[in-house]
């Protein structure tokens, strides 16, 4: 390779090089002799390290690789552009891969600016941090500039450049082999927090392309564990990329309208308070010039850039059409928003793989792992919104959980469901609506769990509506699932989610372009555009946590406008599914065990437990309503009273009454749950198992939050409301029920007592009652809970770039240990407790020997709790 002559800077070499003369100095006469007598040229520091055995890529900066040495020869064009680094997994270690830590995994990104120092001999790499927004006319957008500076974080010596000045040339080495973990530091961002040993750590390779450079690293780190030392080796991939000279326009977020968002400050000389521009992230989408007009007429025309997702080589064939046919159904959400062709799918070409390291390659990457789960993140320019790349992470046992859902939530309805392995369509569908689910995070939607709420319960087993709507609930990016609502005899096929109506007004809300290039003019036509869409099909609400809901309409995993009602039909199901569990899982295959008629039966187990929850949510439940001004709707409007009742008793029906169809069934004399943990193989009785349940069930039901949202309920409507009181009077009836009946509770309904005794107990204890007591918190068992089949299944999770909010779900504040103190709800609590006492005092010399022990032993918890005399 031919080299360009470059000056040589005297940070790098030789005492008798810094006398050359186009440095202006005194030639040192010696060297000057012995130069001229072999009459060799003088190389240059370019000239050395370009050597016969360098390569070079060309790029945004072209890089040189000599020997074990790499070098950035970086323009000065580009010396103040913002840059984004990205660092994410390209191999992990069985270690990683079993926590779920597998490849294209983002571990973490920040932008910088390479700048030259004032002496020109160093260059600097400084932290970009957004600034806030403002307008540079305003008097205050100096101030910002003063008090927003961004921090240096590594410097570099130049060790060459170019005779017309206008690149320079620095080596890299130390910041991608683990020494400087600057520009990422991949142990800390998993978690593992040890550095990388430099003697087994290296760069793989550092290649460039149009708009980023890409290098590939593999570190290793050493761990100690109890059982001794223990080494983790990874492949990192790190792009280094160029962003738009010009950021994108943002567009800003609405409440009604579900997407990730950057947030920034925003600063000008008329505000009274200083203000927040939260950007949405989405792609750029816009019109070719020469389609403008069609554009303007609403003609639907294609982008100047569409989205790209390609499907990595790792994809199991037969599921490829699936995917690609869940990421294409968003095309005829784009044709809302104007445009045709916007999102395509591509598979690579042979010998292509190694275009995924650049950064423009949006990929579907396909993950060995035993992990069930998939998710949609994106990269994104921090000071725009704008969505640079995007990558679906597919756990390869997504397969499954969602085999389980098919055959739980469909077997009663759907023939097809009713075997072990289930025929490729059903499997197929069930992709197809994840891929779309993840596609959907990918283009920036969050998202919306009261989308299922849309849709009336009985509508749900009507085959007209579900094949007219589609699917099971408004949006796509609700946890919908399958219909479990739907009935033998319905004659409903449609039992998978859709794309529904909400996704179609999102994306025309992110995506339809406006040529004013204002965030501010565009706010105005797109609230125009919310103001035609006023229809429970448009609602948005985030995720809650299940334990502690306060809106049951925005669940996971729920469907239908009363999930009392939807649950009732679901149960039904699944006391249809109960007896065919052994059936439906015998392969015919020799020797086979009941491990899969196990994972089947915890599966059902999970979401008999999952319909108590939707259940419990509209108990001191409120509707949160994402209103606007003038709207004349309420933001905040208690359950009614008739629905908590109804909530309840169902719980005291087929929760705290023994539900000896499931835990009874014919199953349990063949298997238990099996759990595999690190200590061995665990058979857990489904009796354990109920009584875990019942005991969340009961402390959640009971927690002071809960009760303390009743009691402001009380306080604003007075009969109007469900009290405390009613609540636990209606507990009280059903599982004392044979105690006030005079006759002996058996084994269960003894245990379902203590439960509850243990729940009232918990936060009614005397402790409670004084500012430094401390009482046992249901936080500390929430290992156990989320080991119970059913509640580690929560399919799709994301990460995304840092600084962008991941999460909409609303908290409403009504306590705090204080407000929680001073409050009637261990009042109530202990109230209850002291009626509990009465009657156990009642009813005990009458009970036989067992119910008197029983009675003896409840007697005393509640006076230990109340701080009374034994007796």
């Amino acid at each position: 390779m031919t080299a360009v002559p470059f000056e040589v800077m005297g940070s790098t070499v030789s005492d008798n090089a810094r006398s050359f003369l186009f440095f202006g100095k005194k030639k040192n006469k010696k060297a000057s002799a012995g130069a001229e007598s072999k009459s060799e040229p003088v190389k240059s520091s370019y000239d050395k390290i370009l050597t016969d055995t360098a390569t070079v890529t060309k790029g945004m900066f072209n890089v040189i690789h000599n020997g074990d040495s790499y070098y950035f020869e970086i323009p000065r064009a580009l010396m103040g552009r913002d840059m984004l680094i990205v660092n994410k997994l390209v191999r992990v270690p069985r270690e990683l891969n079993d926590a779920g830590v597998n490849r294209g995994i983002n571990t973490s990104n920040q932008m910088v600016r390479f700048e030259l120092d004032g002496k020109g001999k160093r260059v600097m790499v400084r932290q970009s941090r957004p600034r806030p927004v403002v307008d540079p006319n305003d008097a205050i957008a100096r101030s910002v500039n003063d008090n927003y500076i961004d921090p240096l974080i590594a410097s570099f010596p130049i060790e060459a450049h170019n005779s017309d000045s206008t690149s320079v040339v620095i080596k890299v080495n130390d910041f991608y082999n683990g020494n400087k973990p600057t520009f990422g530091d991949v142990f800390g961002d998993i978690n593992i927090g040890t550095p990388a040993v430099s003697d087994l750590s290296r760069i793989v390779n550092i290649k460039a392309f149009e708009n980023n450079v890409y290098a590939l690293s593999e570190l290793t780190t050493r761990v100690v564990e109890p059982g001794g030392a223990v080494n983790i080796t990874v492949e990192v991939g790190s792009s280094l990329v160029l962003l738009p000279e010009k950021p994108m326009t943002g567009r800003y977020a609405s409440s009604r309208i579900g997407y990730f968002t950057e947030e920034l400050l925003k600063y000008s000389d008329d505000q009274q308070r200083v203000g927040k521009a939260n950007f949405i992230t989405r792609w750029r989408l816009e019109p070719r010039p020469e389609d403008m007009s069609d554009y303007m007429a609403g003609r639907l025309v294609e982008p100047v850039k569409p989205i790209v997702f390609y499907i990595d080589r790792s994809t199991p064939a037969k599921w490829r059409p699936y995917i690609r046919t869940g990421i294409l159904d968003w095309q005829k959400a784009f044709e809302m928003a104007g445009f045709k062709n916007a999102i395509q799918v591509r598979d690579f070409a042979e010998g292509e793989e190694g275009d995924e390291d650049d950064i423009n390659y949006s990929v579907l990457t396909y993950a060995a792992s035993a992990k069930s789960n998939a998710m949609g993140p994106s990269i994104t320019d921090p000071r725009s919104g704008e969505i640079l790349e995007a990558d679906i992470i597919w756990w390869h046992n997504v397969l499954d959980i969602v085999h389980d859902w098919i055959i739980v939530q469909t077997g009663a309805v759907d023939p097809r469901a009713r075997q072990h392995k289930l025929p490729d369509e059903l499997m197929g569908d069930a992709m197809r609506f994840v891929a779309c689910h993840e596609v959907g995070h990918s283009l920036g939607l969050r998202h919306n769990m009261i989308a299922s709420n849309s849709i009336p319960v009985d509508s749900l087993r009507s085959e007209k509506f579900t094949s007219m709507i589609g699917g099971t609930a408004a949006s796509i990016m609700d946890y919908a699932r399958f219909n479990y609502v739907a009935q033998p005899g319905d004659g409903v096929k449609t039992l998978t989610p859709n794309l529904g109506p909400y996704d179609m007004l999102a994306i025309e809300y992110g995506y339809r372009w406006y040529p004013a290039g204002n965030p501010d003019v565009d706010q105005v036509h797109l609230e125009q555009l919310l103001s035609n869409y006023d229809h429970p099909f448009y609602r948005y609400s985030e995720a809650q946590d299940s334990r502690d809901a306060v809106d049951p309409r925005a669940l996971t995993e729920d469907l239908g406008d009363n999930n009392i009602e939807s649950s009732r039909y679901g149960l039904a199901n699944l006391k249809r599914v109960v007896p065919e569990i052994i059936k439906w899982t015998t392969t015919g295959e020799p020797g086979q065990n009941y491990d899969d008629a196990s994972n089947l039966y915890g599966s059902v187990l999970g979401q008999w437990n999952r319909y108590m929850y939707h259940v419990m949510a509209n108990v001191g439940g409120i509707y949160i309503d994402n209103t606007t001004v003038g709207s004349g709707s309420h933001t905040y409007t208690f359950v009614e009273k008739d629905r908590q009742r109804e909530a309840v008793r169902f719980l005291v029906e087929e929760a705290f009454t023994y539900p000896e169809w499931l835990f009874d069934a014919d199953v349990t004399n063949y298997t238990y749950v099996v759990q595999n943990t690190p200590v061995g193989r665990r058979e857990q009785a489904p009796s354990y198992l109920l009584s875990n349940y019942q005991s969340y069930l009961l402390w959640d039901l009971l927690s002071n939050d809960r009760l303390v949202r009743m009691l402001e309920n009380e306080a604003k409507q007075g009969k109007k409301a469900f009290t405390a009181v009613e609540m636990t009077d209606m507990l009280h009836k059903g599982i004392f029920k044979p105690t006030i009946q005079g006759r002996n509770p058996n084994v269960r309904e003894r245990a379902i007592q203590k439960n509850y005794i243990d729940a009232l107990i918990i936060a009614a204890c005397e402790r409670q009652g004084v500012k430094d007591g401390v009482a046992l918190r249901h936080e500390e068992h929430n290992d156990l809970f989320a080991t119970m089949p059913g509640h580690n299944v929560d399919l799709c999770c994301h990460r995304h770039a840092a600084g962008e909010q991941t999460t909409g779900s609303r908290t409403l504040n009504f306590y705090g240990s204080q407000a929680n103190r001073i409050s009637d709800a261990i009042s109530v609590k202990r109230g209850e407790l002291m009626r509990v006492r009465t009657l156990l005092k009642s009813r005990r010399n009458s009970a036989d020997t067992a119910s008197r022990y029983h009675y003896d032993d409840l007697l005393m918890r509640i006076n230990t709790a109340l701080g009374l005399p034994l007796e």
